[in-house]
């Protein structure tokens, strides 16, 4: 097995491309590295990330009816050799991916979307919405996911957008609420994409605990208000109900390097 033209082995096995195989390559996997000096050193390390996607059991009775029970509940029973004096078996089993709980940043991008509406399925009564809002990063560092909401009998026009997401290749998840429907449609996102969605989650993060941190921040003074300037705008009567949509369409066209400008300009007339 091979994770993007390099042979898969314990040492460069994680917790994201763990998810790519199954029971057998485990035990494959551990035989390989028995021959390995570092094997005994980095133990505790392999078989954390092989517990990220994997139930692992000891065997302690080794006995065949014991063994069948084990494979009775889906699991895959081998022999590992930890050190040169100690061997066990384990039993084996690949976690399921059956709420959305189980989603994980590292397993999001193991999953197809059809088996992503399934899940959805399984754990949905509420709506997109309802996920929380953690789920909802995971989900869509995966996947582009767009949502509707319309009548049922406009649902599936000829023409629309359902038609439209179908011919896209898009998974839909339809949701009954009374006469209406909440449609949810999920298209995985090329693999080129998933790095960078998950990159720019830990970079946005990144800043904000540097942002957090940086005393220059807080050091910052803005310019005292004149009193005058306040009496000034009390007397102007600002009535939020007069702000049209032109208004806010003005805000959020504005370059913000413009603003920033504007905001300089008006701190140096504040003297005179």
């Amino acid at each position: 097995m091979k994770r993007q033209g390099q042979a898969l082995t314990l040492k460069n096995l994680t917790k994201s491309n763990v998810w790519d195989i199954q029971e057998n390559d485990v035990f494959r996997l551990w035989a390989q590295a028995e021959r390995d000096a570092d094997l005994r050193d980095n133990e505790r390390h392999y078989i954390d990330v092989i517990k990220s996607a994997f139930t692992i059991e000891e065997v302690k009775i080794d006995q065949p009816e014991v063994i069948r029970k084990y494979e009775a509940r889906g699991c895959q029973v081998g022999q590992v050799r930890l050190d040169e004096n100690t061997t066990v078996k384990w039993a084996l089993k690949k976690k399921p991916i059956q709420r959305v709980t189980d989603l994980t940043w590292e397993n999001i991008h193991h999953v197809s979307a059809r088996k992503l509406i399934e899940v959805l399925e399984r754990n949905f009564g509420g709506g997109w919405e309802s996920l929380p809002q953690s789920i909802q990063d995971i989900i869509q560092s995966g996947f582009d996911i767009s949502t509707t909401t319309l009548p049922t009998a406009r649902l599936k026009k000829p023409g629309g957008l359902y038609d439209k997401k179908l011919a896209d290749g898009f998974e839909v998840l339809e949701i009954s609420k009374g006469s209406w429907t909440e449609a949810i449609f999920a298209k995985e996102k090329p693999v080129e994409e998933h790095a960078h969605a998950r990159f720019s989650a830990l970079e946005e993060a990144t800043k904000e605990e540097e942002r957090a941190d940086d005393p220059e921040d807080d050091e910052e003074e803005l310019p005292e208000d004149d009193p005058k300037d306040n009496e000034e705008d009390d007397e102007d009567g600002f009535d939020e109900d007069k702000l049209t949509e032109e208004s806010y369409r003005t805000t959020f066209d504005t370059n913000p390097e413009d603003l920033e400008m504007q905001a300089a300009e008006v701190g140096d007339d504040d003297d005179f």
